[in-house]
């Protein structure tokens, strides 16, 4: 069998971004995923594709203990309209289901948004496999990718 994480390890060497993916058990929850990764839940990041009223999208990445603030995510974008899209869309936008999704080697290369926190933070994200985590830092994926930093998260409501 391939490893399906090959894409996602191609397309970093491809930015000069030096990533590390490790095999993990599946998660129920986040803050279970974050255990078993021994980091804390806020150095797993989510990797969100939003979509745009023109039907073109980004990417949010967003610390997971937080959630997208959609007013400040809308202002920082320069639009009026964002939505989380159906998962079928996402796969067709990124080539990846939810819960792999990561901008490292998506189909198409849409813009990058990082909440300001995860500056100098060494994280953990989707590695565009299920059972898999892609660490990185969090720095070099901002430079490689071109990302807009800004603060466009929210504290969450659910915890764990």
């Amino acid at each position: 069998m391939s490893d399906p994480t090959i894409r996602v390890r191609e397309a970093a060497r491809e930015r000069g971004l030096s990533v590390d993916v490790r095999e993990r058990p599946a998660a129920s929850s986040l803050v279970e995923a974050a255990d078993l990764l021994g980091i804390p839940p806020s150095a797993i990041v989510k990797t969100l594709v939003v979509k745009r009223s023109d039907d073109t999208y980004l990417f949010a990445l967003v610390p997971g203990d937080r959630a997208i603030s959609w007013p400040k995510l809308r202002a920082v974008v320069g639009v009026n309209k964002l939505r989380l899209p159906e998962p079928e869309l996402a796969l067709a936008a990124t080539g990846y289901e939810r819960g792999t999704i990561v901008p490292i080697g998506s189909t198409t290369a849409w813009p990058v948004f990082a909440d300001e926190r995860i500056v100098g933070e060494r994280i953990a994200m989707g590695a565009g496999a299920h059972g898999y985590s892609l660490f990185v830092d969090a720095d070099d994926l901002i430079a490689a990718y071109g990302a807009v930093v800004a603060d466009i998260t929210t504290e969450s409501a659910q915890r764990g």
